[in-house]
């Protein structure tokens, strides 16, 4: 296993910063994911660990070793591509022991860890095959093989299972868990897609320009995300965000939108954002808790919504449906026939505990 640190990371292509004084301590045996939009650093960061990208500034320790001058080969460290990168005239099995017979490994032992990495990637029965006769999921378990033999102390993937179909990566994902539970070994993860960064990570770690804008364990960022940008990137579908202005609504404040509409804040969030009464803020809300309104006295901190569905996406089990509120879309999470078509009107039940309340002029939650 590896500790790794990062300190004062700088990264410059030209004019361009692309990482920005990045500091990230990455525990032993933990499985971390790198994860935002295109351009954020999130490649760069993982091939300057692997020794391919030069830094600026900064250092890097693997162990409490800085390895800033150390060439690539002698990191102990594995790497893999979103190019599987296999050799075409080369079968599994030795696809998998070319890097062991580049480091001259004996004969025996090859054999051994290309056999002992098959078993555990369910590959056995295509060490023969050459890779034009291989699924793409099946490359990637050969790279990912590759990879696993060598025994490393660190393993980076950048963005593997970007090439496959949305059915193999599910797949994919669910044994590169198990890979990681099964080795123990630290390994860091690069990925543009959200889902991927939290059904994967031990902890996430999201960039945005360069620069880290929140780090934890997949459900903090999820739950209490610090930024407009951190709740809008993390949960598919995407947030709800509609302009209000916080006004006081009898004991407690509200958010009042454009239309006049005020929905009631919970007493916690009330105390808060006493002292902000009269501002415009930006409310924040997911679809999951936009859900169908139940008979009965109403729990602290939910409130009721008469609305007019505007669109209905069946997915299913669940349903997506669509209205308006302050003339901004809004959509919330369904079950499958709570709503059948657009042009009903349904009372809806928003749990304003779990809602959010961001500063416009910062884009912070407050």
């Amino acid at each position: 296993m590896a500790h790794i640190r990062i300190s004062s990371l700088h990264k410059y292509y030209d004019s361009v910063h692309a990482v920005r004084g990045i500091d990230l301590d990455i525990r032993d045996g933990e499985f971390t994911v790198l994860v935002g939009p295109s351009g954020c650093g999130k490649s760069t960061m993982l091939r300057a660990i692997a020794g391919l990208e030069n830094i600026d500034s900064g250092t890097i320790e693997i162990d409490d070793e800085v390895v800033n001058n150390l060439a690539p080969g002698d990191r102990d460290v594995a790497m893999v591509f979103q190019n599987y990168a296999l050799y075409p005239y080369m079968n599994v099995f030795d696809n998998i022991a070319f890097g062991l017979r580049a480091r001259k490994f004996p004969a025996r032992e090859i054999t051994a860890r290309v056999q002992a990495a098959a078993e555990t990637l369910d590959i056995v029965e295509l060490l023969k095959r050459l890779p034009r006769q291989l699924s793409g999921g099946q490359r990637q378990r050969v790279a990912i093989g590759r990879a696993i033999v060598r025994d490393a102390r660190l393993f980076l993937f950048d963005e593997p299972l970007s090439n496959l179909d949305a059915q193999l990566r599910e797949g994919m994902r669910v044994e590169i868990k198990q890979l990681h539970q099964r080795l123990g070994k630290t390994m860091i993860y690069v990925t543009h897609d959200q889902i991927e960064a939290m059904t994967l990570a031990d902890r996430i770690v999201l960039l945005k320009d360069g620069s880290i804008e929140q780090e934890g364990a997949p459900l903090d960022l999820f739950e209490r995300p610090v930024s407009r940008f951190v709740a809008g990137f993390l949960g598919s579908p995407s947030m709800n965000f509609l302009p209000a202005k916080l006004v006081e609504n009898g004991t407690y404040l509200g958010l009042r939108f454009a239309d006049d509409v005020t929905l009631a804040l919970p007493a916690a969030a009330s105390q808060r954002l006493a002292s902000r009464v009269g501002q415009d803020v930006t409310f924040g809300v997911r679809t999951e808790h936009i859900t169908p309104a139940r008979d009965g006295e109403l729990d602290d901190g939910f409130v009721d919504l008469l609305v007019t569905i505007d669109l209905t996406q069946p997915t299913g089990s669940r349903t997506y449906a669509s209205f308006k509120l302050a003339g901004v879309a809004v959509q919330a999470e369904l079950r499958a026939h709570d709503v059948e078509q657009p042009g009903e009107q349904i009372k809806l039940q928003i749990d304003m505990n779990r809602a959010i309340v961001i500063d416009p002029s910062t884009e912070l939650v407050i």
